[in-house]
């Protein structure tokens, strides 16, 4: 099958991964691509990174012939956009978040289902090798029963080069929902338990003093279903320089009842430490998975989805977990 991807929106990096996924894909076509910012048309044309063919959304979901319309747009914009393609027939992949708003999610959820469309998203860390890896050794039980995870996802900051969107009054839509959904979706897939009880939410505003209402710091405490514990710190505190490369960037600490393992995405293995080592163990990361969530998403189109694959239940499940976070967040404030 050929599916014809139209592009909505550049306005976070992110987008451009799945871009030149599709262009590489054998069974991809991008068929069209919208900017509506001008700046970003702008930068765009010049780099000559994309091919812009269409001034409007709406023309290019009429007139592009797409199956598939592809969501990287600034984070309150995905939402309604998501429902347009799906009411025109267009199966959705977004990058993450796919929406700010648990309304926004109800609709394309009803309009997924009565349409039969399929629901996408960018949630690449358990792509990752070190996080395959740390998989296999919980679900090998080589620690035992999980009891605790914490996970660090801390970012940089960087305001002076990340996207002037994100300090914008309704433009951003909550740290929760734009880091933690990850977090959900890691979760579950590492331990292969589901979520049972969001405890605490937090969020608060800290090193964005010039934009008060970014709320640029954020945790979450919850429960698995196994009785599994996991606290989150989801905050934008990280070194702006080295805060990707530092290890407490996407690191994951699991404890059983038999040891501990740790993986950190800036690190090339994880460690595990049993209780009968008398030294860590380093295990090399596994071969990662590049073709992932997009094809999982194709997979689902084509009617082969993958049994643990991020197909469109999954994808709902998580953002709604994500969302109901967030407003708990909100409310606790």
């Amino acid at each position: 099958m050929n599916h014809r991807i139209a592009f909505a929106g550049f306005r976070h990096p992110h987008i451009f991964s799945l871009h030149t996924r599709a262009k590489e894909h054998p069974e991809c076509e991008i068929v069209a691509a919208w900017e509506n910012d001008p700046l970003t048309r702008d930068h765009l044309r010049s780099s000559g990174e994309v091919v812009l063919t269409h001034e409007a959304f709406e023309h290019m979901l009429k007139e592009s012939g797409c199956t598939i319309v592809a969501l990287g747009d600034v984070y309150a914009q995905r939402g309604a956009q998501a429902i347009a393609a799906l009411k025109a027939g267009k199966h959705v992949i977004s990058d993450k978040p796919l929406c700010t708003a648990l309304d926004e999610l109800d609709q394309i959820a009803r309009l997924a289902q009565e349409k039969n469309l399929s629901v996408g998203c960018q949630l690449d860390l358990v792509e990752s090798g070190v996080m395959r890896q740390l998989q296999k050794v919980l679900r090998e039980g080589t620690i035992g029963s999980v009891c605790t995870l914490t996970i660090t996802a801390q970012h940089p900051l960087r305001s002076g080069s990340r996207a002037a969107w994100y300090f914008e009054p309704g433009q951003h839509g909550g740290t929760i929902n734009d880091i933690g959904v990850h977090v959900f979706h890691l979760a579950p897939w590492l331990t292969g338990s589901p979520w049972k009880t969001l405890l605490a939410a937090r969020e608060w505003n800290a090193k964005a003093a010039a934009a008060p209402h970014f709320k640029d710091c954020a945790q979450i405490f919850a429960v698995l279903e196994n009785g599994a514990s996991c606290f989150a710190d989801l905050s934008y505190l990280a070194p702006d320089t080295l805060g990707y490369e530092l290890p407490q960037y996407w690191r994951v600490t699991v404890h059983g009842t038999k040891g501990m393992a740790e993986a950190s995405y800036a690190r090339p293995h994880i460690t595990v430490v049993t209780d009968h080592d008398t030294t860590p163990q380093k295990l090399p990361a596994l071969t990662g998975k590049p073709a992932g969530y997009l094809q999982e998403f194709l997979d689902e189109i084509t009617g082969s989805p993958s049994p643990e694959g991020l197909g469109t239940v999954r994808v709902l499940s998580v953002s709604r977990q994500a969302l109901e976070a967030q407003a708990a967040a909100r409310h606790a404030a």
